[in-house]
């Protein structure tokens, strides 16, 4: 994972990325004439120990570029070293390496606040909250208006312990009363639960800066945390009255009346919006949507059409463009704009097209258009060639199905996916071989898989063979997923199986009690039955009952007990 700090506009406002990078450079071509020479023989060895280091990071040898990298930073007055060699620590997760270049980048340049940013940041990672702390109070000495809101974001302290900590140092800082500080104090708080100390700092830090955007934000969210509707509501009529101008208020005033079910009030906001800012992307995309809901949809149209050309929503807008056609049951429209989704929208979006062609009653043009897909998206292949076996299935063609995920898997012979689909086809009797082969290719691309590890537990328990093969893979798959009650599932009915009944309850108790199952029920009383477990299996079939009265399992375990209910009569 890229760990590097992305310190916008927003968030330091005049220190932006090119000061970051040039703002503080001194380098060696500043040098004095007396050192000339010096420093022509020492940026030639920066030169080549930087050249060194690239040439390592080309070859994937990060211990060296890094160790090259961080020796530079130390030595060299050179600014854009320091930030190139802070980037290559963060980017590749060394941490101390990165502590050790921006705390030397501050001793060199004290009052460089971008370093001191990066230096706050990287101690609250490491849990150096006493430095950061510090560190924290030097850019307010520098700066009282600094806004340090993305310092602390994604990297506030997980546990309690470290939050304390981090608290007790900014409560004993030297700028402790200084708005930002509070803002950050109040955070803090509120992660620890303690919403009304978090709302009483948040305010001090309002009287002070009340302009201040998050601080308005944070206020509202308090007020919603502490389930004070009426309160969050005021403030948000009052913020966004007294910021007309700030769109991320007025907008966050907006989705919280849509949280709250007053749809109709927020959409008249937005139109107030859009009236003033016809441009305003997010406010129409919000109007579009929340049109939708409110089944206006010309209006919804008219928003959301004007978003068809924007860099930002485009994929959205065809997409609820094609939704909004769809609740007027105009598919012939609706099926126009989900052909032009792109993006991260585009699987759902296919899978609505191909259920407007299924309730239409023309899945062969489906899968003509699917076919066409993967020539225009073969990115996409793994997704087009599924949806096609799935409709052919669908059909009553399973054998085409299966032709062509074998063609699918000959192209694309490493997606597990792709394989999967083929057993999710295969019959566990008729086709044997064929699935054992294609589950142990699929185990060899994922062996960790909890999902295939229990697909080839499952089907062996089936085909009642290789029972121990078959547990072993349940318990290993059960060892990443613990909480998921198929694969629970399956290790009870395989340890059934194998006349193991004490933990086969063991295992389908805890899959019934996460998932409610009636079949699941109905083995998990059976295990139960066996075990002699009478009393807690006339409890379970009770249970059943009431859930799944007409269920015809059910009989069979009635049956179970009839003899025992005669003898009592």
């Amino acid at each position: 994972m890229n760990s590097r700090i992305n310190f916008n506009g927003a968030s330091i406002r005049q220190y932006s990325t090119t000061f970051l990078l040039l703002g503080s450079m001194s380098s060696y071509v500043y040098a004095r004439p007396v050192q000339e020479t010096y420093a022509v023989h020492s940026f030639d060895q920066a030169l080549e120990q930087t050249m060194v280091a690239e040439f390592a990071l080309a070859y994937d040898d990060i211990p060296n570029a890094l160790h090259n990298y961080t020796v530079l930073a130390i030595k060299s007055n050179s600014t854009s070293i320091k930030q190139r060699a802070l980037d290559v620590a963060l980017e590749y997760n060394d941490l101390q390496a990165a502590l050790n270049i921006a705390t030397h980048w501050v001793a060199q340049e004290p009052k460089d606040v971008p370093a001191l940013f990066y230096l706050s940041h990287i101690a609250l990672k490491t849990h150096e909250y006493q430095l950061a702390a510090e560190t924290l109070d030097k850019i307010l000495k520098i700066d009282p208006t600094a806004d340090l809101e993305q310092i602390l974001a994604s990297i506030a302290p997980e546990n309690a312990q470290d939050r304390e900590v981090l608290l007790t140092a900014l409560r004993s800082s030297a700028e402790k009363d200084n708005p930002s500080i509070l803002a950050l104090i109040a955070n803090l708080e509120a992660q620890n639960g303690q919403l009304q100390t978090a709302l009483t700092n948040i305010n001090k830090a309002l009287r002070r800066r009340p302009k201040v955007t998050s601080f308005i934000l944070m206020k509202a969210n308090l007020l919603i945390a502490l389930s004070d509707q009426e309160g969050a509501l005021k403030w948000y009529a009052k913020s966004s009255r007294k910021n007309k101008k700030n769109l991320d208020i007025r907008l966050a005033e907006i989705r919280y009346l849509i949280q709250i079910n007053q749809s109709q009030l927020a959409l008249e906001k937005l139109e107030k919006i859009i009236e003033t800012n016809p441009k305003a992307e997010e406010a129409l995309f919000i109007a579009g949507l929340t049109s939708i809901d409110l089944k206006q949809y010309d209006k919804a149209e008219q928003y959301l059409v004007d978003l068809r050309n924007s860099a930002k929503y485009q994929n959205e807008a065809y997409y609820y463009l094609a939704i909004n056609a769809e609740r007027k049951q105009h598919y012939e429209t609706a099926k126009a704009y989900y052909r032009l989704v792109d993006g991260s929208l585009y699987v759902v979006s296919r899978r609505n097209l191909i259920a407007i062609y299924d309730k239409q009653e023309n899945l062969h043009d489906a899968l003509r258009f699917l076919t066409q897909e993967r020539v225009n998206y073969p990115q996409h292949a793994s997704f087009l060639y599924q949806a096609q076996a799935e409709i052919l299935k669908k059909m009553g063609n399973k054998k085409a199905a299966l032709n062509l995920l074998d063609e699918a898997i000959k192209n694309l012979p490493d997606d597990p996916e792709l394989i999967y689909a083929e057993v999710l086809l295969l019959d566990p009797y008729t086709d044997r071989d064929k699935l054992d082969k294609t589950l142990k290719q699929l185990l060899q691309l994922e062996p960790n898989s909890p999902t295939y590890l229990n697909a080839y537990a499952y089907t062996l328990a089936l085909q009642n063979r290789r029972l121990k093969e078959a547990r072993q893979y349940a318990e290993q798959a059960l060892e990443y997923a613990p909480e998921q009650a198929s694969i629970l599932d399956t290790l009870g009915y395989i340890a059934f199986l194998q006349n193991d009944y004490e933990a086969a309850a063991e295992a389908l108790g805890k899959a019934y009690e996460l998932s409610h199952n009636v079949n699941i029920g109905v083995r998990y009383a059976k295990a139960l039955y066996m075990q002699g477990s009478l009393t807690q299996f006339s409890a379970v079939l009770q249970q059943l009952k009431q859930k799944h009265a007409n269920d015809p399992q059910l009989q069979q375990l009635d049956a179970l007990i009839l003899p025992t209910s005669a003898k009592k009569g």
